[in-house]
């Protein structure tokens, strides 16, 4: 196995314990991704190969993997080793992992995208590559030309690697905008030139330079540049050519002459891309270049088939992807807008009139937008599969939360636009005008006031009315200079600052008038106002020093000046719960804090090798401060001691700006170069904290005062507002208040995506009033029993609502559009004959007529009747009706179900459920039926089905909480507790547990159980206790962690007493009578409970053994004493005398651990577990009754045995296991036996583990791949595994996979 390349040295000795440190993790764990939109400067940013597309944001290169069980494309990696501008992308044709990408700073990469790594490097390029494309007639070979050539050919291996000049390719007399290489002639490759003429080169043919020119540029001097060129797939000869003003040719390469021009509907149509249908010779698609128009072409015609308008904004490029997902997925996202874009609103798939209708091969068209939107349409259902509208295309500068809403976050961007983004949702819900140049900077209007201030590089600074969607005020007294910063005043919302490059920071009313304007001796970057003192603010200068001003005062002189930086100031910040302690970021990589009190700097926080930029300090921590910095990386500091608690490096450029919401501390986000958004959970840092208030520990060890704090070495404690609050409504209650405060702490500490939903959900299980339910409710995964009431009042409302209401205008919601949208509500929840009515009213006839029978025959004649009625009157009888509607509910569920439309199995099954389905069945007789009764609960079998697959389709994207909130809609409490457990959500877990009891006690335990074992690592042993003592029957759980305490006889009789044990004397003694009775468990765990611990070992290994060499062992015979084991004190485990028995325990439990691995389906992990005992049998000295060929046939079976079938298309077929193997593997699942707690059974997956980041990539030791995600660092402080593998081989086996005998604790 590939990690035994990394660990076999551990394996070879027994002295490897020496020099070793703890495992750790990363405390700052990405939870969230704004992804950056496509840049729309450079012509080939987009392209496809079998199931994966990719676009180029401005640094970075996004690839969307096509998941074949949902059908649906997500975003698999971001590659970025670009340091300036990617200006083409290429996918070789030939390999679909070999991608390869040019950029402005002379670099050519190329990328192995299933390894997401570089395999080669080009540097010096001798000039930009404009241009870039893979050589068809070679799998290694990369071409690239500069806008003024030539074409550079570059051999990436072999023996002639290495840059050549093409022969012919150069000295053009225009521009090149574009080239393509003949996918069938070797050799023959055509440019597209800035003047609108084509070169044509072919090997053994005369050179065509500067041809073909359109007819009415011919004899002149206007430039009409090639926009793009594409070689007919079905043709030797024929070229496609699209140029910006004078529209599409196809062009003979051979003959020289235009075969036809393309006529469009307005000559005000300009061509951006062009794109030939592989599965559908002669056809094309073109995307406008001034409206989001797609035109369906065919050669045989000159003008369009039809017309797509699919956005407001125009076509950047195209691309159609060869092979297409075979079945679809579309799941209606909360919001009530599908189509809400971050710069304007993408228009609704279009309808077709019968005399427009045809029928359009399968295919799905990659669409690249000029606003940066992103999306893949499918040709044939004229319908988006995939649209990310929403990213930014350059630099983000700045972000902030909305002061009175921390589901709200504002950006601000080089794009020249504002975005205010739904963290939940992670989509765009408001977008400024634009047009603004460059936004430095941006502030939030205090309180609920709906206004952003916004600071520009060139016109000056304005206020965004976001709720009116207009600028509503203009400050221009920093002239054409930049403003590098804005501020609104935290207190009074009257006064606004701004500071920029002509050295002033201006205070000012909103209305204009100006109070105060401080001159600097150069330009100032960075100010803001004190939270404790209203009249305050500081300033961060290009002369390398903070001021402190006093706007109350009428002086413009600063109060105190503070030097010590040795280069220019960027930002500073006050502290929000220490007056007087401001902090400053500078050029010189230093962070400073200051005292304004003491006229001093008091710490200095070195560690950054590039600018500061961003700042941060936590609301509720007053030591905790984060930076961001121009090394591309995020620092956590604990001020108190100037110590680096985490640095993350998951952005590939500047970081610049850093924010989080007082309600939800310890959220944060981060903004930077890299055109990027990321959300951060600083949980784990707090996690001592978190689960003192899950024990009930008293108030003062969870909130305190700041003095208490900042002192060196004290344990974290809350001093913010948020908690505060909490903690003074929590006194107001009556009653026992625990729950409320469980949910209320719990949304304080939990990152967004779900958690406020999950305990809504909690609330309706417990019986809570729906009129209290809030607003938003309906937008998140709603309680089944809501499901179909509120699509029905959706339906309805979308049919009587009045157009004043959409407020009209640009994007509005036309009549029909919303008709037709209630229409499918009402189909969806059987509600037929409504859905006819409104067919009818639509002019949709045959639609209405062939799903009438659904309500009655009678009804069907009737409106036969009425249509015959009107194609009368028209003097026309074409009715032909499409379907009957047959009320088979199974087969229509797995329809959608086969297609990915989860969401939409879901409404309809708990539409039958509710019996809003009709039937065509034998009339029954009258009275209750027993048939009805079984299909009812047919009906409910298929309605967890759904939500289960659904919750799954949650769970595997890397959120376990909506996934609980899947099964809890269910009434699945269960599944929902297990969902939460398998994603390491645990505080979370043993909140709603708490609350929930009953179905979710087992859960709970288990949860405690894991939280006790973090504790123990912290270490906290006390609250690991108290944690164990609120599960019933918890006295083994206290004795393992009695055993594992590292305390002197003292203190171990303390916790011996806390826990309700023995004391270590007397345990001694119950271990020798126990020994004599021959109870074994007794023994083993008296023994560890004494100060002997080590005589355990001999007992309890020879234990199992002797029931591993039995013919019908099961494993839960004696796997609770090799629990015990596990939990020997490690100094101890280590001793020399130990050395046999310790090596025996690690062999056993890395066999037992694959066993467990088996029977929870830890699939990642069971080869590394059975190659861990192999190895150590291999190379340890041992007497136990496992040999390598045993643990090798086992192996084999499971493999052969427990493989799942193939469900896809494409997947390799499985071969069938031996008879031999079918007997192996059926005794193995004879000794596992059940896992015991229902739901726990599969893959752990934490939150974020589907996010790809720009850290430089870590190769799991287990499995030789890349880790996507978070990793874990093994004792050796090099060797990595992915935070999901750590969390399954630490529940199944409790030792490293370095086999050191070191404990893993990854929860």
């Amino acid at each position: 196995m590939a990690w035994m390349a990394y660990i076999s040295n551990w394996f070879e000795q027994d002295d490897w314990y020496e020099g070793l440190q703890r495992a750790n993790m990363s405390r700052v764990r990405q939870v969230g991704l704004l992804a950056a939109g496509c840049q729309p400067w450079n012509k080939d940013m987009c392209a496809a190969s079998g199931d994966r597309f990719a676009y180029c944001a401005t640094l970075a290169i996004y690839i969307y993997q096509l998941d074949r069980r949902y059908n649906e494309f997500k975003l698999h990696a971001i590659m970025s080793e670009h340091k300036r501008t990617i200006t083409a992308i290429s996918w070789c044709p030939h390999n679909p992992d070999l991608f390869a990408s040019g950029s402005a700073d002379n670099l050519v990469i190329v990328w192995n995208v299933a390894e997401q790594k570089v395999i080669a490097k080009l540097n010096n390029t001798k000039g930009i590559p404009a241009s870039l494309g893979w050589c068809w007639h070679a799998g290694d070979v990369v071409a690239f030309a500069p806008c003024k050539g030539p074409l550079f050919i570059w051999t990436i291996s072999g023996p002639d690697s290495g840059v050549m000049v093409h022969r012919e390719a150069h000295s053009f007399l225009s521009d090149i905008s574009t080239f393509r290489w003949h996918p069938q002639k070797k050799g023959k490759v055509v440019f597209g030139h800035m003047d609108g003429s084509l070169s044509i080169f072919q090997p053994g043919n005369k050179s065509q330079r500067h041809i073909l020119r359109p007819d009415s540029l011919e004899g002149t001097d206007e430039e009409d540049p090639v926009s793009a060129l594409e070689w007919d797939p079905l043709s030797a000869d024929y070229l496609l050519v699209a140029n910006v003003h004078h529209g599409i040719r196809l062009v003979d390469s051979e003959a020289l002459h235009s075969i036809t021009t393309f006529t469009f509907p307005s000559a005000a149509a300009c061509v951006r891309c062009v794109a030939w249908v592989p599965s559908a010779p002669g056809m094309f698609i073109t995307g406008d270049s001034q409206v989001g128009v797609l035109r369906i072409w065919n050669v045989s015609r000159t003008t369009p088939i039809d017309n797509f308008k699919l956005k407001k904004t125009g076509f950047h490029c195209l691309h159609v992807l060869s092979s297409p997902p075979q079945k679809k997925f579309s799941v209606r996202p909360p919001a009530p807008n599908h189509y809400m874009s971050s710069t304007s609103e993408a228009v609704p798939p279009p309808a077709l009139s019968q005399s427009r209708a045809f029928s359009l091969p399968p295919g799905h068209a990659l669409c690249c937008f000029l606003d940066g939107g992103v999306g893949l349409y499918d040709l044939g259902a004229r319908k988006w599969d995939f649209l990310r509208d929403m990213g930014h295309v350059e630099t983000i500068f700045d972000c902030k939360f909305k002061p009175d809403d921390p589901n709200l976050l504002a950006t601000a961007s080089f794009d020249g636009t504002i975005k205010v983004w739904d963290v939940n949702t992670l989509t765009a819900v408001h977008t400024s005008p634009g047009n603004e140049g460059v936004i430095y900077s941006l502030s939030w209007a205090p309180g609920d006031l709906d206004c952003i201030a916004g600071a520009t590089s060139q016109k000056g600074a304005f206020i965004w009315d976001v709720g009116k969607g207009k600028v509503v005020q203009r400050f221009s007294e920093h002239g054409k200079n930049g403003i590098f910063c804005v501020a609104w005043s935290h207190k009074d919302s009257k006064r606004l600052a701004t500071c920029g490059e002509d050295g002033f920071c201006i205070i000012r009313t909103v209305d204009g008038k100006v109070l105060h304007r401080y001159k600097h001796p150069a330009a100032v970057f960075g100010c803001d106002w004190s939270q404790n003192n209203k009249d305050m603010i500081a300033t961060g200068c290009e002369d390398r020093s903070i001021r402190v001003y006093y706007v109350a005062t009428s002086s413009d002189q600063p109060l105190k000046v503070f030097s010590g930086h040795t280069a220019k100031v960027f930002h500073v910040k006050w502290s929000p719960l220490r007056e007087g302690i401001l902090c400053s970021g500078s050029d010189d990589g230093a962070v400073r804090i200051w005292d304004y009190t003491q006229d001093a700097c008091v710490r200095v926080l070195s560690g950054h090798s590039g600018p500061v930029r961003g700042l941060l300090w936590n609301p509720e921590l007053p030591y905790l401060l984060v930076s961001g910095s121009w090394d591309y990386t995020v620092k956590v500091w604990d001020t108190r001691e100037g110590t680096c608690l985490d640095t993350v490096c998951d952005h590939c450029a500047d970081v610049y700006g850093l924010t989080c919401h007082p309600s939800r501390p310890f959220t944060m986000a981060s903004c930077s170069r890299d055109s990027t958004v990321r959300l951060w959970s600083l949980a784990p840092l707090t996690s001592p904290l978190h689960i003192s208030i899950l024990a009930d520990r008293p108030w003062k060890e969870i909130i305190g005062n700041t003095d208490y704090a900042v002192l060196p070495g004290a344990p974290p404690i809350l001093c913010g507002k948020v908690s505060r609050d909490i903690k003074q409504e929590i006194e107001k209650l009556a009653g026992d208040p625990r729950a409320k405060k469980l949910r209320w702490f719990s949304e304080c500490f939990s990152p967004p995506g779900g958690s406020d939903n999950l305990w809504n959900l909690v609330a309706v299980i417990k019986g809570q009033d729906d009129s209290l339910l809030p607003q938003d409710y309906c937008r998140g995964i709603m309680h089944l029993k809501h499901l179909v009431k509120f699509r029905t009042s959706e339906a309805q409302e979308l049919t009587t609502v009045k157009m004043s209401k959409f407020g009209g205008g640009i994007g509005a919601p036309t009549k029909e559009e919303r008709l037709k949208e209630a229409a499918e509500i009402h189909l969806r929840l059987g509600q037929i004959q409504r859905y006819c009515e409104l067919m009818v009213e639509l002019g949709e006839w045959d639609k209405a007529l062939s799903v009438a029978p659904g309500v009655s025959v009678k009804y069907w004649r009737k409106l036969m009747q009425r249509r015959a009625d009107q194609l009368i009157r028209e003097g026309n009888d074409d009715v032909i009706p499409y379907c009957i509607a047959t009320g088979d509910v199974e087969k229509l569920l797995r329809f959608f179900m086969a297609r990915g439309q989860l969401k939409e199995a879901l409404l309809v099954a708990q539409a039958a459920c509710e019996g809003n389905m009709q039937t065509f069945q034998a009339p029954a007789p009258k009275g209750p039926s027993r048939c009805d009764d079984v299909r009812k609960g047919d009906f409910h079998k298929l309605l967890h089905t759904v939500s289960e697959e659904l919750a799954e389709w949650h769970f595997q994207d890397g959120r376990a909480v909506l996934a609980a909130c899947c099964h809890l809609a269910a009434d699945d409490v269960e599944l929902a507790m297990a969902a939460l457990v398998r994603g390491n959500e645990l505080e979370l877990a043993v909140c709603v547990g708490t609350v929930l009891g009953g179905s979710a006690a087992r859960a709970t335990h288990y949860a405690l159980e894991l939280l006790a074992r973090k504790c123990m690592t912290i270490p906290m042993w006390n609250l690991a206790a108290d944690l164990l003592l609120m599960i019933p029957d918890n006295e083994l759980q206290l004795v393992k962690l009695c055993a594992f305490y590292p305390g002197c006889a003292e203190e171990m009789n303390d916790l011996h007493g806390k826990c309700k044990l023995p004391t270590t004397e007397e345990c001694l003694q119950l271990a020798e009578t126990a020994h004599a009775e021959g109870n074994v468990l007794d023994t083993v765990k008296y023994y560890l409970l004494s100060q002997e611990p080590e005589k355990a070992l001999p007992v309890g290994i020879d234990f199992v053994k002797e029931h591993i060499s039995s013919s019908n062992w099961t494993l839960d015979a004696f796997y609770p004493v090799l629990d015990l084991l596990s939990y020997i004190p490690t100094e101890k485990l280590l001793l020399h005398t130990c050395t046999e028995a310790r090596n025996e325990l690690l062999i056993l439990c890395g066999y037992v651990g694959a066993l467990l691995a088996i029977r929870r389906r830890y699939e990642s992990i069971v080869p590394a577990l059975y190659e861990y005992t192999s190895q150590l049998l291999k190379r340890r000295e041992v007497a136990v009754p496992l040999t390598i060929p045993r643990l090798s046939e086992e192996l084999d079976a499971w493999r052969a045995c427990a493989r799942p079938t193939p469900r896809l298309l494409g997947d390799p077929p499985h071969t069938p296991p031996s008879e031999s193997q079918r007997l192996v593997y059926a005794a193995l699942l004879r000794r596992l036996g059940e896992e015991p707690l229902r739901g726990i059974v599969g893959p752990d997956c934490v939150t974020g583990s589907r996010l790809p980041s720009h850290s430089d990539a870590h190769i799991s030791c287990l499995t030789g791949l890349k880790i996507q995600g978070p990793a874990f660092f093994l004792e050796d402080g090099k060797s990595a595994i992915s935070q999901n593998d750590a969390l399954m081989w630490a529940k199944v086996n409790p030792f490293s996979p370095l086999g050191t005998g070191i404990r893993l604790s990854p929860f």
